[in-house]
């Protein structure tokens, strides 16, 4: 059997033989485990004390006259607000609540006083890129520059042959 401890549901498997609802044909491989293992035996015992000091609880008798205190409770219907408000109440009868308003109104002066004016941001000037050029660059370009000054020259002055007719 595996250690009821190390999976999911072994734990309410202990829990159940703890309480006693656990089925006959479960508890006989399950007592054998408790035989071997310590953590699992430490757990039931643990349980068990559990379960018996909740079976050897009474609990107080009831008095006569609480239906009638409940009901009166009930009767006395406190608003949300009030109930809401009850823990600050101290603090609005007594004479530190204008105190309080008044700093607070000061602090906020003096945050809306101190903000900085609103400049508007301009954009940085873009100014024209100039690339470095090296003189043999500038040599080559200039050949181009002629080479189809001329091819321009020569399809201007050359005929244009005709198609020729099928």
């Amino acid at each position: 059997m595996d250690c009821p401890l190390e999976t999911h549901e072994g734990s309410a498997l202990l829990l159940a033989y703890s309480s006693g609802r656990l089925e006959r044909e479960s508890t006989v491989p399950l007592e054998r485990h408790l035989e071997t293992c310590p953590g699992c035996r430490q757990f039931v015992e643990s349980q068990s004390s559990v379960w018996r000091a909740l079976d050897s609880w009474e609990a107080p008798p009831v008095s006569a006259d609480f239906d009638r205190r409940l009901y009166q409770r009930i009767e006395q219907q406190v608003s949300w607000w009030d109930m809401l408000l009850r823990p600050f109440r101290p603090v609005f009868h007594s004479r530190s609540l204008p105190i309080a308003a008044a700093a607070g109104v000061l602090i906020m002066a003096g945050v809306l006083l101190d903000r900085p004016a609103v400049v508007p941001i301009t954009p940085p000037q873009q100014s024209a890129q100039v690339e470095a050029l090296q003189p043999d660059q500038v040599e080559h370009a200039v050949d181009e520059v002629e080479m189809l000054d001329q091819f321009n020259h020569l399809m201007r002055s050359e005929p244009a042959e005709p198609a020729a007719k099928m």
